[in-house]
């Protein structure tokens, strides 16, 4: 484990006094920007439905090859950081326009804090990924925190290119499944987190640590 328990006050502290996270939003290829959507302040939501299947707000409109393509938000929060004076400019790729302030909650605290807890396997490409089927099947009839994997066990499958890849857990050790950070079939940018793993000693010390942060946000 990364937290220490003692350390935990000034982590809840951290997150008190600035319960929010930033996300920069980039253009996904060169063009230019031909119209803003929203304005500084504006509080803006990103996908929602069964299956987030109802697109985010619209952002901006970014032109190539007198294509224009509407980039809309893949967060809810506040506008900050409109960089208006790009309008009607050329960009660069990953060019960033904006940021969106998001309002954490009790539950995102949480996932923010098991990311430096737990061992955590990343997306190793943008592409759509689920859980492999054995998987499946456990955490549906076990639930979180009481399946056990080891090395070699495939964990996971990753959608890209029109081809299916396994991927295997490749650490030694005892380990459970403790907490999943995607939801299956949606696209996940490369390197944000798939599945966060705990091993099994540090299971009830993790538990209070999880006990503890719904104490301490409840009240605060």
């Amino acid at each position: 484990m990364k937290i220490e328990y003692q350390n935990l006050n000034l982590i809840l502290q951290k997150f008190k006094a600035n319960p929010y996270k930033i996300y920069p939003v980039v253009t996904p290829h060169t063009g230019y920007i031909r119209e803003f959507k929203i304005k500084e302040g504006d509080f803006v939501k990103g996908p929602f439905g069964k299956w987030l299947e109802k697109p985010g707000s619209p952002l901006f409109v970014l032109e190539r090859e007198r294509n224009q393509k509407i980039i809309r938000a893949k967060i809810s929060g506040i506008v900050q950081k409109l960089r208006t004076e790009l309008l009607n400019k050329f960009v660069e790729a990953e060019e960033i326009i904006l940021e969106i302030k998001h309002p954490l909650s009790q539950e995102e605290i949480i996932s923010e804090i098991l990311l430096s807890a737990l061992y955590i396997i990343k997306a190793p490409e943008t592409a759509r990924y689920i859980l492999s089927p054995t998987i499946a099947s456990k955490l549906e009839k076990e639930g979180l925190g009481k399946v056990k994997v080891k090395k070699g066990d495939e964990i996971l499958i990753m959608a890209f290119m029109k081809r299916e890849t396994p991927i295997y857990f490749s650490e030694e050790g005892n380990f459970v499944i403790y907490h999943l950070y995607f939801t299956p079939f949606q696209l996940i940018e490369r390197d944000q987190p798939l599945i966060g793993f705990c091993q099994e000693e540090n299971l009830p010390y993790l538990q209070k640590i999880i006990e503890r942060i719904k104490e301490e946000w409840s009240n605060s």
